[in-house]
């Protein structure tokens, strides 16, 4: 699609400007809208009249439970604007079907089957927009034995198979912070999405739109690392290890103020170890001197349980006395690999991401508060990415959107009195 030409000395507009989605989404699903519309997209929530579900999800700014303070919400609908719609109602899918002829992409989490009771389904959008391209993330995909289950982010770890390698050994599995197996559908529904959107625009003639089917279950067994390998080549199954160095030296380990991830043996160990080894003698570690014996150069001797408890013995006392910078830059100056597992409020004040901007301000309109949000992970010399406006309050753009659709002030009265919008 053609932007108009910008004005002398205005901005560049984003990579996917003209670009209009419409987002039914109603989780972390969101974030899938979220990243078309920070790179330039028009993108609207359209959410069911009582708000989003997340907008019901803490945490909540100021400890304050509403559905205007959700953080989770503020994050992922950064850049929308928003329309509160009945979908369910005859006159709320008659505004739906409105929008979509004046759309380009559609994303849904619904339970397949759900948006054809509607009378909203592929198909049945494609009549009104024939270029339409509908993006459905749901638990299974939209067919299958488990296609009707019920699915969060918890299932989905654990069918998808990551589950099984997160926690520690002996106690139950526990799930990474913060929706990962619906993060990871959500990102690659945004690629598939905008690989689809752009196969339409580069045909000849009548443009076909298609539909996209994305299973969380299949998004995160494609995040096993190499554990599918393991079991493949070695015939092993991969364990949870959380809490325990993988082998002898590499693992994560507690210091003065936190934790460090070293990784003294694996890679390249003989190097590392030699120079582990040569660092913790010269600090005057108590026992250190032993790692130098041969055994240590074998890496299946670093695989024992009595490996790992000699080295531990060795390292943690000095590590005691160690803060995590102090750690990083000794292990820095010695080409060692250590990092600092970093808290939030480390990553507020790293360095290298204060020189480089990473973390944005954003006003919460509805508190009056400014927040601080992460940035993008990469820059567009050209095409910048953009924060975009503040999450939208809810039904905050129902009215401006409307006007569009040509529903004239009694026409909308009409509608918000008989709950269709809000």
């Amino acid at each position: 699609m053609q932007s108009p030409a910008l004005p002398p000395g205005s901005p560049a507009p984003g990579p996917l400007e003209g670009i209009r989605v419409l987002d039914l989404t109603q989780g972390s699903e969101q974030y899938c809208g979220k990243l078309f519309a920070q790179l330039g997209a028009e993108v609207l929530l359209v959410e069911p009249t009582a708000g989003c579900a997340n907008r019901r999800e803490g945490p909540f700014l100021g400890d304050r439970a509403h559905r205007e303070h959700s953080l989770a919400f503020a994050y992922f609908n950064q850049g929308k604007r928003g329309i509160a719609l009945d979908l369910d109602q005859a006159q709320g899918q008659e505004v739906f079907r409105a929008l979509v002829r004046e759309s380009d992409l559609v994303i849904e989490a619904e339970r397949p089957g759900r948006m054809q009771a509607r009378g909203l389904a592929v198909q049945a959008l494609l009549r009104e927009q024939p270029a339409l391209v509908t993006t459905s993330i749901t638990p299974f995909g939209q067919n299958g034995p488990y296609a009707q289950y019920e699915g969060g982010d918890l299932i989905g770890l654990a069918f998808g198979g990551l589950l099984s390698l997160g926690g520690y050994p002996g106690l139950a599995p526990t799930a990474p912070y913060g929706n990962q197996a619906l993060l990871a559908a959500a990102q690659f529904a945004a690629v598939a999405s905008m690989i689809a959107i752009l196969e339409v625009e580069g045909q000849s003639g009548a443009r076909q739109g298609q539909h996209v089917d994305v299973s969380v279950q299949e998004s995160v067994a494609m995040a096993l690392e190499n554990a599918v390998q393991f079991v493949e080549l070695e015939n092993t199954v991969r364990k949870r290890n959380g809490g325990e160095q993988r082998q002898a030296g590499t693992g994560v380990f507690p210091c003065q103020d936190g934790m460090v991830y070293l990784m003294a043996g694996g890679v390249a160990s003989n190097k590392f170890w030699n120079t582990t080894t040569d660092w913790l003698v010269e600090a005057g570690a108590k026992g250190a001197e032993q790692l130098r014996e041969p055994r240590w150069l074998d890496s299946a001797f670093l695989q024992t349980a009595g490996a790992k408890r000699i080295f531990a013995a060795i390292f943690l006392p000095y590590a005691a006395g160690m803060t995590k910078a102090q750690l990083y830059a000794e292990g820095q100056r010695r080409r060692i690999p250590i990092c600092p597992v970093s808290t939030t409020a480390d990553l507020l004040v790293n360095r290298q991401l204060v020189f480089r901007q990473f973390f944005e301000q954003t006003a919460h309109p509805f508190s009056g508060r400014t927040l601080t949000v992460p940035g993008a992970p990469f820059r567009m010399e050209a095409s910048p990415w953009r924060l975009g406006r503040p999450a939208p309050q809810l039904g905050e753009h129902t009215g401006e959107v409307l006007s569009g659709l040509g529903y004239d002030h009694q026409r909308q009265a009409v509608l918000l009195r008989e709950g269709v919008i809000a």
